[in-house]
């Protein structure tokens, strides 16, 4: 299989033949996907007749994976990851938001570019100003203060990726929305590319502004593996020494001042900070050995390697080329 798409779906219903009519059009005539692609529907949980739209699709070469219940778009994507049989891989929205004609140009620019991730970047986007393009243009911002990896348009699904980098995303939670940042952890070459983007014909959008909050808070944890996730107690290690620091000076300051210059100082907040701070101190550099046990018994049980090898090569001539005399 050279090409599995993946689409997260929840009530959708109107939106399946279409797309499907659109996904059909765009990639049974281009030679690369003729024949050689998969559709693979990941339905998280509809309550309406999504499922049974899905299971009349004879045009194209399709799967459903069907969730019990809403688990969320990020476990949607991980189990389309898991069922993706081709060598590239494209994420596509359930909306007919994104257009499946943009995925050969796609292609064409990794392959040509020697990429391993191409992301779609909406060029004019149509959707609402308050609710999605505010939300989405501070959220955009945030993430690219942290992570400097170029891509503007971190909401767009449209990607097109190798498969085996997606199988190393290790998604869960809530992080779909930074596969780029996921990849480039990987070592990937990712570049952006303009991509049409479409009103919504049908359903209702299931995001808003309460969503900027939840990006905020997961880009905390994309700043930790960015720079830490290999040395925790380098994080934790600094900030509990610094308190630490910080509260021994205190108290040893409120020493000279009782013991020396006859001062009380049991009600004085210096006094109370002191205690806070190495307390804290404390408990930081605790967090820092926990934290560097947890990544080590991570590594070890999950056979993963902290660094990424691109190629191994023999250099040299071949064992047993010398001669003796």
């Amino acid at each position: 299989m050279y090409l599995s798409i993946v689409i997260p779906v929840y009530n959708e219903e109107q939106n399946i033949k279409p797309l499907v009519e659109e996904i059909d059009r765009a990639l049974s005539d281009y030679p690369a996907t003729k024949n050689n692609f998969e559709v693979i529907f990941v339905d998280d949980g509809s309550t309406d007749t999504t499922v049974d739209e899905i299971r009349k699709i004879t045009a194209i070469n399709a799967k459903l994976v069907k969730f019990s219940r809403n688990f969320g778009q990020t476990s949607a994507m991980a189990a389309g990851i898991e069922a993706a049989e081709g060598e590239y891989l494209a994420f596509l929205d359930g909306d007919l938001q994104n257009d499946p004609s943009d995925i050969p140009m796609m292609l064409e620019k990794l392959q040509s570019e020697g990429l391993d991730m191409v992301a779609g970047r909406r060029a004019k986007r149509k959707d609402g100003m308050l609710l999605r393009k505010i939300p989405s243009k501070i959220a955009n911002r945030l993430i690219y203060n942290v992570s400097k990896i170029e891509v503007k348009d971190y909401g767009c699904t449209l990607k097109l990726l190798k498969t085996k980098i997606a199988k190393d995303l290790d998604l869960y939670g809530e992080l779909h929305r930074f596969i780029p940042i996921l990849a480039g952890i990987r070592g990937a070459k990712i570049a952006e590319v303009d991509v049409k983007h479409h009103p919504r014909k049908f359903g209702v959008s299931k995001y808003g502004l309460s969503r900027t909050l939840k990006v905020a808070s997961d880009l905390l944890l994309m700043a930790f593996f960015i720079k830490y996730r290999q040395k925790p107690m380098h994080l934790f290690g600094s900030l509990g020494l610094g308190s630490l620091g910080l509260g021994m000076l205190i108290s040893l300051y409120l020493f000279v001042d009782k013991f020396i210059l006859g001062e009380s100082i049991g009600a004085r907040p210096l006094f109370f900070a002191a205690i806070l701070l190495i307390i804290a101190g404390i408990q930081l550099v605790a967090t820092g050995f926990i934290a560097e046990l947890v990544m080590r018994t991570y590594f070890n049980s999950s056979h993963s390697k902290p660094y990424i090898v691109e190629v191994t090569e023999k250099i040299g001539k071949k064992q047993g080329s010398l001669s003796s005399h």
